[in-house]
């Protein structure tokens, strides 16, 4: 398919404009330019390091641009079917002291893993972010907790430079803005979120092969999973908070490794009266737990998980907790009691399945 040109650039606050030039500017100067996002990278830190990725290198063919992955780990399968995801190479892998490093979808520098080693060899870092952060770790950052994605940002960057936006670029940042905004169903898909699918529609992204690749092409071993999530759904003070869990040896017994268990926390979340759920997943042999919060309405989550050590936004947030399940959830649920107006007291001992 041939590029469709761009609709007209998105209105932009002058201060905003005037750090879009600057960044610009940079990636100019710049030959070798490094790109990641968070580590275990969900739909819109892919598809917002590969949409600009792809962006940039159809802008300036002459420079050395790397998609680099946090983690030393596989591309998560639901999002092997991306432009360029063939060519992500883990920041361990990766020797260059890049020129420029650009952080997208990724509030503190920890959570850039083993990209935090490119960063320090780079001679020049921007951040793209729409979380919530204490302080900047980036030379140039664009922070809007405003936007549902960091793939908004990547779109309106691009837009406003006039950086052509082709149809593999936009899959890319529709993969991102729909995974982010969970279908459109979320608190986070405002009236940009629909405005910006409009213009990735325009610009050739293909939503139904989007949702075709990343909710309707399950392997059935994850569905045995999701099944024996779905029969561990348990709910505290009155259905109003929901959980669940999954242990290690659920998901090799199922055959599933741990970067296909994104969706599960929907599984809880679609309990009908909830207005705040909880997943919990084994990190395999560390002893470390990872959790997973949603909330349904205008609660917000955020804090919980930040408590943690953790964060995120007030409708989807999560973290690590160095513990068992049992210590997790005995630690967690009680704070989600209090969240929703509940006596923490009120959620008493809780039973779940012992491991094996």
């Amino acid at each position: 398919m041939d590029k469709i040109p761009l609709v007209p650039a998105p209105e932009v606050p002058p201060e905003r404009a005037d750090a879009y030039w600057g960044i610009l500017e940079v990636i100019e100067d710049a030959q070798t330019i490094a790109i990641s996002g968070h580590t275990s990278p969900d739909g819109d830190a892919l598809g917002s390091t590969l949409g600009l990725g792809l962006a940039l290198r159809e802008r300036f063919p002459n420079k050395e641009i790397a998609f680099l992955m946090a983690d030393d780990a596989p591309v998560p399968r639901i999002y092997r079917f991306l432009p360029g995801a063939e060519e992500l190479v883990p920041a361990v892998r990766y020797a260059g002291d890049p020129d420029l490093f650009i952080s997208v979808d990724c509030p503190v520098l920890e959570r850039l893993e083993d990209a935090r080693e490119v960063v320090q060899r780079s001679r020049f870092v921007v951040s793209f972010d729409h979380h919530p952060a204490r302080e900047e770790f980036a030379d140039s950052s664009i922070r809007r907790v405003d936007a549902a994605s960091a793939s908004v940002l990547i779109e309106e960057f691009l837009s406003f430079c006039t950086i052509s936006i082709s149809p593999d670029v936009a899959n890319c940042l529709f993969c991102g803005l729909v995974t982010d905004t969970g279908r459109f169903q979320y608190q986070n898909a405002d009236p940009e979120s629909f405005v910006v699918a409009s213009r990735l529609v325009a610009a050739g992204a293909e939503p139904s092969r989007i949702s075709l690749e990343v909710y309707q092409s399950q392997r059935i071993e994850y569905l045995h999973l999701e099944s024996i999530v779905m029969g561990r759904i348990r709910t505290v003070v009155d259905g109003r908070v929901a959980f669940s869990y999954a242990r290690a040896e659920d998901l090799e017994g199922c055959g599933v490794s741990q970067d296909e268990c994104d969706g599960l926390v929907d599984i809880v979340r679609s309990v009908g009266g909830v207005e705040v759920c909880l997943f919990l997943k084994e990190c395999g042999c560390d002893g470390k737990v990872r959790g997973n919060l949603r909330s349904k309405g205008p609660l917000d989550v955020s804090g919980v998980a930040a408590s943690f050590g953790g964060g995120g936004h007030a409708a989807a947030a999560g973290f690590t907790y160095e513990g068992t399940i049992e210590e997790t959830l005995a630690a967690a649920l009680p704070m989600l009691a209090e969240l929703v107006g509940a006596d923490p007291a009120s959620v008493g001992p809780i039973s779940v399945d012992p491991a094996l």
